[in-house]
């Protein structure tokens, strides 16, 4: 039998969360829950007791060890709390993470070698029949105007910036069209898969149909996807590392002190499911 979300709000464990004789409030999990989105209202629960198990379990360590707030301010002006601090500061304080050597990167380099790829470029105008699929007479006639153009534009493809300059209902048509160096990404979904389908210098065969209405697009040029070299992400990858070898040293020493302490009422996870509350 499934259960509702109102029997699973029954089924929330009453027991009391404790770190080291210190109580959890009931309500203060309760709050602590909208931070853990689950996939149903217990596991939920049990989320947010043990981040806030962590987090206690943390604070502790750093009052025993005389740490005293000191919040930061990031380059929003956003002010950290006194128990983020003194979390960070504890951390930063008890776990020293050295950067990765040329070599540790080199390693990496070589096995991952296509993650470090440059984007393809693509260089293109369009001419923009704005239309709404809501207006179908419209929607149709628009359609229409776009092939007739390009059946024109098969005669006179030199007129391209012409016609862009006089129909298109783009921003673009004061650049004739043009859209500059495109990214993927930077166009509709519809736009990019015609663009990588395209022979450079070319124009589209039919109207390409999207949100927007009908485009007639124009490729000057695509310059290809290819590797970076080493030196070009050297900074990334050691950041990488250096940041992954600190999320496995802050999980094991979490798990650390969550076995040297006494916790009841939640259950304890494998130390790779472990994060910093």
């Amino acid at each position: 039998m499934i259960c509702s979300p109102i029997n699973e709000l029954r089924q929330v464990p009453r027991e009391p969360v404790c770190v080291n004789g210190i109580e959890i409030p009931y309500d203060e999990i309760a709050r602590e829950v909208q931070f853990h989105p689950a996939s149903t209202p217990l596991q939920a629960w049990k989320a947010a007791a043990f981040a806030l198990a962590v987090r206690l379990v943390l604070l502790q360590e750093a009052k025993q060890k005389n740490i005293v707030a000191e919040p930061a301010v990031d380059d929003q002006g956003l002010r950290e709390t006194e128990d983020e601090a003194i979390i960070r500061q504890l951390i930063e304080q008890e776990l020293k993470t050295p950067r990765p050597d040329q070599q540790s990167c080199q390693r990496y380099y070589e096995k991952n070698k296509d993650r470090f790829r440059s984007q393809p470029v693509f260089e293109a105008s369009h001419i923009l029949f704005k239309a709404s699929k809501s207006d179908v007479k419209t929607y149709a006639a628009r359609r229409s105007e776009a092939m007739n153009l390009i059946k024109i534009l098969r005669e006179a493809p030199s007129e391209f910036e012409n016609w862009a300059r006089k129909l298109s209902d783009c921003p673009s048509a004061r650049q004739g069209g043009n859209l500059g160096q495109l990214l993927p990404g930077q166009t509709t979904s519809e736009f990019e898969s015609e663009l990588s389908a395209m022979t450079p210098g070319n124009m589209s065969s039919e109207p390409l149909e999207s949100a927007y209405g009908f485009h007639i697009i124009y490729l000057h040029q695509r310059i290809e996807s290819r590797p970076l070299p080493f030196d070009a992400v050297q900074n990334h990858i050691s950041t990488y590392l250096r940041d992954r070898v600190k999320r496995i040293a802050i999980a094991q020493y979490i798990a650390r002190l969550l076995s040297a302490a006494e916790v009841c009422g939640i259950e304890m996870p494998n130390a790779r499911d472990l994060r910093v509350y």
